[in-house]
């Protein structure tokens, strides 16, 4: 039989693990039927007990493992670490906090023995989220769309089972800023959607801060688009071409006309206008000459501190 991997990143998830743990118990048993499963841990160096909450559940489980990092590095590059090292012949990644069901696998199983490389499990529908997110949610996948040359699920997706092959391109395309949805979408492959409701979080507090919200913004666009390059350019230019302009009326204004043109404010405007677009346009530009920083230095996206099951 096929083999099939889970790869489940937490990160301060010790009040929910046993509720995942008798879901995945189930399903994993009745899953067994058809394919062998193994379901992967990955602990992003989580501070509330989980690091010997998940050697005790893997000790009890011949089907489970975990590694955990050797810090918290966010949630795709803890997926990533799981798929670096899961032996699946076809691999899942989906959240701890049960908002998405483990039993959406069967129907993605289908859809990979149909010949699909990537399946999506596109939200249809979120549950206890407000309408303000779900807004900006839905916002970022279409600029992401649009300003990039990636086609990735319109309101966005968390939860995908992906082919073997797909699984070893991710890996060795992460670099060292992976934003997940993105780089599965810009590899290619055959892909396809299944739609769900995503449930309302059953425990604990969302780790998906602001500031991770911001982050993954910049690292999707800066990793996927020279669009926001292109409209340095065209703003640059718009500017330059305003410029003259004013400049070309001021010389009229002055030898024509004889009336020339007077006032510290308004001249003070133009340079704060410019100024200010500067300023941005070079903090842009930082972005970019950051990411390629950060991929000259060749450091490792991950270590691992600790691990069961596995081999590293």
């Amino acid at each position: 039989m096929k083999l099939i991997s889970f790869v489940i990143p937490c990160y301060n998830e010790a009040e929910g693990l046993h509720l995942l743990m008798e879901r995945l118990d189930l399903f994993v048993n009745r899953l067994r039927e058809k394919v062998n499963v193994e379901v992967i841990l990955v602990d992003d160096h989580s501070t509330d007990g989980s690091q010997a909450l998940m050697h005790r559940l893997c000790s009890e489980r011949d089907y489970l493992k975990f590694i955990r990092l050797s810090r918290n590095s966010g949630s795709h590059v803890a997926i990533i670490a799981g798929m670096r090292y899961c032996k699946g012949d076809a691999a899942v990644f989906l959240a701890a906090d049960l908002q998405d069901p483990p039993e959406l696998v069967e129907e993605m199983i289908v859809k990979w023995e149909e010949g699909y490389d990537v399946t999506w499990a596109v939200r249809a529908e979120r549950r206890g989220v407000s309408r303000t997110s779900v807004f900006f949610s839905n916002m970022f996948y279409r600029l992401l769309n649009s300003m990039t040359e990636i086609h990735f699920p319109k309101k966005g997706a968390d939860y995908a089972l992906m082919d073997r092959k797909v699984v070893d391109g991710l890996v060795q395309s992460a670099g060292s800023k992976p934003s997940l949805g993105a780089l599965i979408s810009w590899l290619g492959f055959k892909q396809t959607e299944i739609p769900y409701v995503k449930e309302e979080r059953k425990f604990g507090r969302s780790k998906w801060t602001l500031s991770k919200k911001l982050n993954a913004f910049a690292d999707a666009f800066v990793g996927f688009s020279y669009l926001p390059m292109r409209f340095m350019s065209l703003v640059g230019f718009i500017a330059a071409f305003c410029g003259f302009s004013y400049a070309l009326f001021v010389v009229v204004m002055r030898f024509v006309v004889g009336h020339p043109i007077e006032g510290w404010a308004s001249l003070m405007v133009v340079i704060l206008i410019i100024g200010g677009l500067q300023m941005l346009m070079l903090g842009v530009l930082g972005e970019y000459l950051w990411r390629n920083l950060e991929e000259s230095r060749k450091r490792p996206l991950f270590l691992i501190e600790d691990h069961k099951g596995i081999e590293p």
